[in-house]
């Protein structure tokens, strides 16, 4: 009997726990907002170019003059992508391989399925977070936010390099986005205007 009221209080700590987790993703972006509004700063608004370490080297960056792509390696890099609202949110490719040095190019497709306006910023992450400092991003959507009309479809460039002054142990690098939805800007629009125009632009 004794074990078994061990066994339920275990399940129960558990299911705290989980539970607890939950809750705090949930509220993670309502918690930014509120301390948005207590500092009067942006936090998802700041481009990743002005946050420290943020890996990133903006839109007036070039690859250093005396760069040159170590081609006797290469580095898996993967995508992957997330999404805190009722939106599609994906990269054209997973992964591809790249030569330290070398820029490449990968596109991210977005969708807003939603019948109403939004505004969006996405946060990158990086692992093994050791890259974070040799990953440089050329362009990139995580720069700016943006705001789509309902059914509105984007695809983002992210043109990228990878120093090659990064660890050899590092062969494999992972870019996630996690798409967040930006509140105040975004307005409700009238349910006749949320239709999509017909492909053909006539009735059927």
């Amino acid at each position: 009997m004794s074990i078994a009221r061990e066994n339920a209080k275990t399940v129960g700590k558990l299911a705290a726990v989980a539970l607890g987790m939950f809750a705090f993703g949930y509220l993670l972006v309502p918690l930014y907002q509120q301390i948005c509004e207590a500092t009067g700063i942006n936090i998802l608004s700041l481009s990743e170019r002005q946050v420290p370490g943020g890996g990133s080297a903006g839109k007036n960056a070039k690859l250093p003059a005396n760069s040159q792509v170590d081609t006797s390696r290469t580095i898996t890099v993967e995508f992957d992508s997330n999404v805190r609202s009722l939106w599609d949110f994906k990269p054209a490719v997973r992964s591809m391989q790249v030569h330290p040095g070398e820029m490449a190019t990968v596109m991210y497709e977005f969708q807003n399925v939603q019948n109403r306006r939004m505004a969006a910023q996405a946060i990158p992450s990086y692992a093994p977070r050791q890259a974070t400092a040799f990953f440089n991003k050329l362009e990139c959507f995580c720069f700016s936010q943006y705001t789509l009309e309902p059914g509105e479809k984007r695809e983002w460039p992210v043109v990228f390099y990878i120093d090659p002054r990064i660890s050899k142990d590092v062969k494999t690098i992972t870019l996630s986005y996690t798409f967040f939805e930006v509140g105040g800007k975004a307005q409700a629009v009238p349910a006749t205007a949320a239709a999509p125009a017909s492909p053909e632009g006539g009735a059927s």
